[in-house]
């Protein structure tokens, strides 16, 4: 059974909860969205499986008795096998998030949670990456400055390397990525979503 820590909408931690209540009841959590760029100026989106679609290189909950590093580190290796050192992790920005969704069963999930961004370095090759085939069915290497420019002009494209597995393997191949490839719910906007992160990363570069 995982349990969440609880906060009131100021932050101000009130507990812990069971995650299935934490969602019922709409209480305030934490959660981390995990992001891994390289020198070289790229950025790692996920593919994830149950969208198609590119998202954050990993994120999650962060457990009770959790340090948001702690959790930062943790779901990197759980969705991308990759052990990082999570202390080198860099905040981007905290964004209140709110969505309630019906789910199958008719139940309202009601999500309330404070999403902490971090950014780390990437220092190894895309074929090291060992992900987790439930979870995502790809990720894909892109150059930051580049995918800030589409985001921001809502067009164009660009070529990016695409890590997937076929048979077991992983296999490399180029793919053309282009405004409608990234995850974007529903009154959320690609620049609102990713536009920091993007930045974030360039200003690192620049340094």
């Amino acid at each position: 059974m995982e349990y969440l820590d609880i906060y009131d909408e100021e932050g101000n931690h009130l507990g812990k909860e069971e995650r299935s209540i934490v969602h019922k009841d709409a209480l305030w959590h934490n959660t981390v969205h995990c992001w891994l760029y390289d020198l070289e100026g790229n950025v790692y989106f996920q593919i994830r499986a149950d969208k198609g679609k590119l998202y954050t290189t990993a994120s999650g909950h962060v457990q009770a008795g959790e340090t948001i590093k702690e959790a930062f580190g943790r779901e990197i290796e759980e969705e991308i096998g990759y052990k990082v050192d999570y202390n080198q992790a860099k905040l981007i920005e905290v964004v209140k998030f709110v969505m309630d969704r019906e789910e199958e069963d008719g139940s309202i999930f009601k999500d309330r949670a404070f999403a902490n961004v971090y950014a780390c370095e990437f220092k190894r090759n895309l074929n090291k990456f060992d992900f987790d085939e439930n979870e995502l069915s790809g990720i894909v290497k892109i150059n930051a400055k580049k995918t800030l420019e589409i985001i921001t002009n809502e067009n164009g494209e660009v070529l990016a390397e695409k890590c997937f597995k076929q048979n077991g393997k992983l296999e490399i191949e180029e793919k053309t990525i282009t405004f409608t490839d990234f995850l974007v719910n529903t009154g959320e906007t690609a620049i609102g979503k990713y536009g920091e992160v993007l930045q974030f990363i360039i200003d690192e570069l620049n340094k």
